[in-house]
């Protein structure tokens, strides 16, 4: 009988899927709807949550006296689950706790465990818990049978691999089994069965290495013909970058084999690396699912070629990676020398994994995951390589991996992401010839940071829909984000919008109530003290009166928006008031100076040529972080290519100019830039002012600046600002002298904003179609300015189908008047109101008259 499709489905549930009473109810619930879905299924899960630890510590520390002590531990996980599943687990385990305890007396007794007592041990926690799995569910769905997966994982030996690489790391052929089909078959409609553990040729106990529990559930998936291979995890799928590090981390909606394997062999660890190619050998559909979240659909993984065009899904990191440099101008044009370098790394056993080369040195890196035995034969191993050239072994650093599809394609498209390494070494640089990956190697511990930053640019500035779902805080229900939906508030006041576009023409609208929501978010971020509002954002008079109104003081660019908000408020504090001028002319900061507001020198240069104007006056100081952040080049407001901020090389002069002149510095500024969703973003800022600070003898505020992020158009995630809160919240309690200010401008204003306007005239050229509006980059510049993309819809046929594309473009004499490109639309008609989401920032202030076109009107709904 030949592979078939038998109705088999496997579930693999780990460790923490299986300790709890309420992850086993789920458990049961999945496996009664695969059974009423007409499957049979086999269930193969791990040892509970921390046992293979308490295990493995046995092996490690063997001659630590309280062995006994920790097979105690071991017993009474088993027991304590088995009373809150109403299993006698005393009983029912009797021969497993003595058959633990004698194997540890034996490893106590010889003071070492060796490979074979190693294997047999760690095999003890899966059998132990699946036979204890095996009766709950035999009590609650009454049709249950355990099975010995020694029985049907048999393993094979690999060439050039160590004794012990074929016992704890061992590999099975991933061949359909007719024999072991039909002994499933046989045994019954519901299996349970061990992950992790298989035996060799001699009948004798090994295991599959740490993780292995998804690969023994990939070999049954194949010896058996299963239809699809679930995992079943702690998290909701695969993720574009660790959730658990950055919870704004998007769900990967579907993967190509080829991208899963890319993705959970640079690091990714909700998947082992060598449970998807039995998979994909025989077209098994892999879907990872969340245990406590069964209702969630997860990612899938299957042969199915992806829609998506050329396009980053996931940044990965390998920690602990080893590097071993080769140096030798004797290499140079030597026929034959990487493969007398590469036979040793074959003697040693050793798995090669990035490679990089020039003329006169060769650098390779070695995964720890293969290659755990490499510190019991480093120094033989080096010194055999020694004969070929100078070797120096590289420790403590990680490889950071971006993963997708055709990446060398969109090289061009990442400069600005690269930006984010100009501060860290970079060992080791590797595009792979699949152009499925481009992994760069760095010291380990600036990865958190990298990563963070590089997400931030590449994952949640991508349009692309398709490929990601939602973030890790909307899946798993923390109401973190902001809840910037971008369109939210405009639908539910759809019709007052259009009945204020009858006899009227094109219309900036802000919405009050949605900016007094997106003030209430700073203002509950805990460790902020104070919050301005950047009124350059949007200088709309009632806008500024509602920030008023909320408490909120006033960052001011120029001389003339301080002068505005006196004259708005005439009994405004000055102190409420941070004047941030920027290559201003000295009138501007005399001017500040006289009115009492608080005054931002962002160079050195007004102190050293108009020194009389500070002298024994207070000042905050503009500090360049030395980094930019944001989603547009033009919105960084950090690093050496910005004009912003005194560089931190020029402290030394700075304090002698203040030193000399008497001035105090009462708080240090810093801002990145505009559209960042990093949320330990302003922490990093903080972190720098506070090392300011202290070389400046200390002040008494640090303004961390703006640039919170929106969720710009339908296609983007939203910054979370719990997690802002917490990290915020990390550095105040570290550091409680400070008071923290915030000052966001396009945050607080942009969603509450849209730009509505009237098709004037259709046209078609050939494949392309253009919808014409009454008004164009004369009053929105963004999306020529900065390629910005926001929503834009035909608000009149708002519910109706979207059958084309289009590109919609306004009246002024300019090819880039395009204010969206390749948007689907519905059938469009003159008179139709169109609205641009997200424009209550930057639109009506950077407006103009270009063409001698008046820019649209402002009102505001309260």
């Amino acid at each position: 009988m030949s592979e078939e499709r038998s109705g088999w489905v496997v579930l693999k549930f780990g460790g923490t899927s299986v300790s709890t009473l309420e992850n086993w109810q789920k458990i049961v619930s999945v496996v009664r709807k695969r059974r009423e879905e007409g499957f049979k299924v086999c269930l193969v899960h791990s040892a509970l949550s921390g046992v293979s630890n308490i295990l493995q510590d046995i092996v490690e520390q063997p001659d630590e006296n309280d062995l006994m002590q920790k097979v105690e531990q071991v017993k009474q996980k088993h027991i304590d689950l088995g009373k809150t599943l109403g299993i006698d687990t005393v009983d029912l385990l009797a021969n497993d706790f003595e058959e633990l305890g004698h194997i540890v007396k034996g490893i106590e007794l010889i003071g070492e465990a060796g490979y074979r007592v190693h294997a047999r041990l760690l095999a003890m926690g899966e059998l132990m818990a699946t036979k204890l799995g095996t009766a709950y569910l035999q009590k609650e769905l009454d049709e249950a049978l355990w099975l010995d997966a020694r029985n049907y994982i048999k393993t094979i030996i690999r060439k050039n691999t160590t004794e012990r690489s074929q016992i704890i790391s061992a590999v099975s052929t991933t061949d359909y089994d007719q024999n072991t089909a039909d002994a499933l078959d046989k045994a019954g409609p519901v299996i349970v069965t061990q992950g992790f553990i298989g035996s060799d040729s001699e009948d004798k106990t090994v295991v599959l290495g740490r993780g292995g529990s998804d690969v023994s559930a990939a070999y049954f998936a194949a010896k058996i013909g299963a239809e699809r291979l679930e995992i079943w995890t702690d998290v909701p799928g695969m993720f574009s970058v660790n959730p658990h590090a950055v919870p704004s981390a998007r769900l990967l909606n579907h993967l190509s084999y080829e991208e899963a394997q890319e993705i959970a062999t640079n690091g990714a660890h909700v998947l082992h690396p060598r449970s998807i190619m039995p998979a994909r050998k025989h077209q098994i559909p892999i879907h990872v699912r969340c245990t406590q979240k069964p209702e969630l659909s997860g990612t899938v993984i299957s042969a199915e070629a992806s829609e998506d065009e050329a396009l980053v899904k996931a940044i990965a990191v390998r920690s602990d990676v080893i590097l071993v440099s080769m140096e030798s101008l004797g290499m140079w044009q030597e026929v034959g020398f990487l493969a007398d370098a590469f036979d040793v790394f074959k003697h040693f056993g050793l798995s090669i994994d990035l490679v990089s080369t020039s003329q006169s040195n060769v650098t390779v890196s070695l995964d720890p995951g293969l290659n755990d035995h490499f510190q019991d034969i480093r120094d033989e191993f080096v010194e055999d390589l020694r004969r070929y050239c100078a070797v120096e072994v590289i420790e403590d650093v990680s490889a950071v991996s971006l993963l997708g599809r055709r990446i060398r394609t969109i090289l061009h498209q990442l400069g600005s992401a690269f930006e984010a390494f100009q501060e860290h070494q970079v060992y080791l640089v590797s595009q792979a010839a699949n152009d499925l990956n481009f992994t760069f190697v760095v010291e380990s511990e600036q990865v958190d940071r990298l990563v963070r930053k590089l997400h931030e640019q590449v994952i949640l500035q991508s349009g692309n829909q398709k490929s990601f779902g939602p973030t890790w805080s909307q899946l798993m229900n923390e109401e973190s984000e902001s809840k910037d939906d971008g369109e939210a508030w405009w639908k539910d006041k759809r019709g007052e919008l259009l009945t204020l576009m009858e006899g009227n023409g094109s219309m900036y609208i802000y919405d009050t109530d949605t900016v007094k929501r997106y003030a209430e978010l700073i203002q509950n971020i805990d460790a902020v003290s104070f919050g301005l509002y950047a009124m350059k954002a949007n200088a709309n008079t009632d806008i500024l009166k509602t920030f008023h109104e909320l408490g909120f003081g006033f960052e001011c660019v120029s001389i003339g928006e301080v002068e505005k908000v006196f004259e708005l408020f005439p009994d405004f504090d000055p102190q409420k008031i941070l004047f941030t001028p920027n290559f201003a002319p000295k009138s501007e900061y005399e001017k500040g100076m006289e009115l009492g507001v608080n005054v931002t020198l962002d160079n050195i240069y007004p102190l050293q040529k108009w020194p009389k104007i500070f002298k024994d006056k207070e000042v905050f100081l503009r500090i360049d972080p030395g980094h930019g952040g944001g989603h547009h080049e033009h919105v960084k407001t950090g690093g050496v290519q910005s004009k912003f901020g005194i560089p931190r090389f020029e402290i030394p002069e700075l304090k002698e100019l203040i030193a000399t002149h008497n001035i105090q510095v009462k708080g240090l500024h810093a801002h990145i830039g505009s559209g960042i969703k990093d949320p330990q973003s302003w922490k990093d800022v903080a972190v720098i002012l506070h090392n300011v600070a202290e070389d400046l003898g200390g002040v008494d505020i640090l303004d961390l600046g703006g640039g919170f992020g929106i969720r710009e158009n339908e296609t983007q995630a939203g910054l979370d600002m719990k997690s802002v809160n917490e990290s915020l919240n990390q550095f105040k309690e570290a550091h409680p002298q400070y008071d923290l200010w915030v000052e966001p401008g396009r945050f607080l204003v942009a969603t509450a904003g849209v730009l509505l306007s009237k098709v004037t005239q259709l046209k078609g050229k050939g494949e392309m179609q253009y919808v014409g509006i009454e008004t164009g980059m004369n009053s929105f510049i963004r999306p020529a300015l900065y390629g910005a993309r926001h929503t834009i819809v035909n608000l009149s046929k708002l519910d109706h189908p979207a059958n084309q594309t289009v590109n919609i473009v306004g009246p002024i004499c300019e090819s880039g008047d395009k204010l969206g490109i390749d948007r689907l639309f519905p059938s469009s008609e003159e008179g139709d109101v169109i609205l641009v989401a997200n424009t209550g920032a930057y639109g009506k202030v950077m407006s103009s008259n270009y063409n001698l076109r008046a820019p649209a009107e402002e009102y505001v709904l309260n």
